[in-house]
């Protein structure tokens, strides 16, 4: 028999632990949020469908986002025992210089528009925890006001070569001039992809008042108050601004751009150049004997060329071809500190990652993309504790299996030709 009691008033209340509330609506929701998903529901919410769906949303069907996601959730790990690893170093070298953790931020178009804070918010989030941050050639953030944000830290830059090139010379030298070490040289939009999201929402720079945008700007008051009372949303380094993304993007890129333009750009950048926007074995090879520092292996977030290959299956193919010669990367699809710890394992140098930043910077401005950093340390740092590794250099392609749901189909052999019949075998 149970022995039972009157409950004791005073051994209830050791029980009961009341917290302080957050009378801060910013910090309250960035606490709720637990993971990068998190991050995307509170963004989702807070930020008008078609600002919201431009970050979200990939080429045509959004096969190859949804790919490169899968591919990263289809991976088994393989945890060491009886390793302790009560702390972990989680910093590395990466072109030349230091990043406290094996991810920096990738460049992004437009972004003043997803938060008014954009750029600034991550190129100052980069720099204080100690991680290189990345300008688009399409900011919305000029690379001198970058360069003000994180004045002491890594700034990279993103270069389109442009049907007027006199135009991408003139942004190389500017952010060579500003301190900028690294430059992504990027080759996999020779015209825009078909980004139909986009064009259903009538997206566009700058932002078109319909009725159905009004619509949905009564319940995000505090976004329309962000861009109606802070400088012009536009480009910081382009004149155009007028038109779709689309149009945009068909209008300033140049589908001729080749290994000359490579040599050229090579030539007058100072620092370390990487190409980004590399889908095969062979063109790896190729760019690595043009003497390139670096190739960052990226379908473009899956926003160009629907159905194109997962970086992540890539990786080890091209590490094992490239990877002692020069600096093998990868981006689109990580949502998840482990999806980097993954990648490192398979011989990544480093990783950069886009929308989760943006969905951070949506859910609330630099505080959010702080946040976005402090969910994918910890899921790195807890991801290394229980694989049994201190440092990166102890991560290595035997903790990791691709685990794969999409097998290439073998050719048939040609059919042979069948021998014509006989006029007597047709009697």
């Amino acid at each position: 028999m149970v022995q039972r009691q009157l409950p004791n008033p005073a051994e209830l209340l050791e029980l009961m632990t009341f917290k302080k509330p957050e009378l801060d609506g910013r910090k309250r929701r960035l606490e709720s949020a637990l993971t990068i998903h998190d991050l995307r529901a509170i963004a989702k919410r807070r930020t008008p469908k078609a600002a919201f769906d431009y970050t979200d949303g990939a080429a045509e069907g959004e096969l190859s986002l949804a790919r490169a996601r899968q591919a990263f959730e289809d991976i088994e790990f393989h945890p060491g025992i009886l390793r302790p690893a009560p702390e972990v170093d989680t910093s590395t070298q990466i072109l030349g210089g230091p990043s406290a953790l094996p991810f920096g931020i990738a460049p992004t178009g437009f972004t003043r528009l997803m938060q008014t804070e954009g750029e600034v918010a991550g190129a100052s989030a980069a720099g204080a925890a100690g991680i290189p941050f990345t300008l688009s050639t399409l900011g919305t953030t000029s690379i001198e006001d970058v360069k003000a944000a994180n004045p002491h830290g890594r700034n990279w830059f993103q270069l389109y070569v442009m049907r007027d090139r006199e135009i991408s010379y003139g942004l190389a030298r500017r952010a060579a001039a500003a301190g900028f070490d690294t430059l992504q040289f990027t080759v996999d939009t020779p015209v825009a992809g078909a980004r139909l999201r986009d064009k259903r929402n009538g997206f566009s720079i700058p932002p078109q008042l319909t009725l159905g945008t009004i619509v949905n700007a009564i319940p995000r008051p505090w976004w329309w108050y962000d861009f109606l009372t802070t400088p012009k949303l536009e480009f910081a380094s382009l004149q155009a601004t007028g038109g779709t993304v689309g149009e945009l993007l068909d209008s300033a890129m140049d589908p001729t751009i080749g290994y000359d333009d490579l040599a050229v750009i090579r030539d007058l950048w100072p620092g370390k150049i990487v190409v980004k926007g590399v889908q095969n074995v062979e063109d790896s090879v190729r760019l690595i004997d043009a003497g390139v520092d670096g190739i960052i292996l990226s379908n473009h977030g899956g926003r160009q060329l629907d159905r194109a290959p997962v970086p992540f299956h890539l990786l080890p193919r091209v590490v094992h071809e490239v990877g002692r010669d020069a600096t093998v990367m990868v981006d689109t699809g990580i949502m998840n500190g482990a999806d980097i710890v993954a990648s490192i394992a398979l011989g990544a140098k480093f990783t950069l990652i886009g929308r989760a930043y943006l969905y951070g910077l949506m859910a609330g401005g630099r505080a959010g993309v702080d946040r976005t950093i402090e969910i994918l340390r910890g899921e790195i740092e807890r991801t290394m504790k229980l694989l049994g590794v201190s440092s990166l250099a102890e991560l290595e392609p035997k903790h990791v299996t691709q685990l794969s749901r999409l097998q290439p189909v073998d050719a048939p052999a040609p059919a042979r030709r069948a021998a014509p019949r006989s006029r007597a075998a047709k009697v």
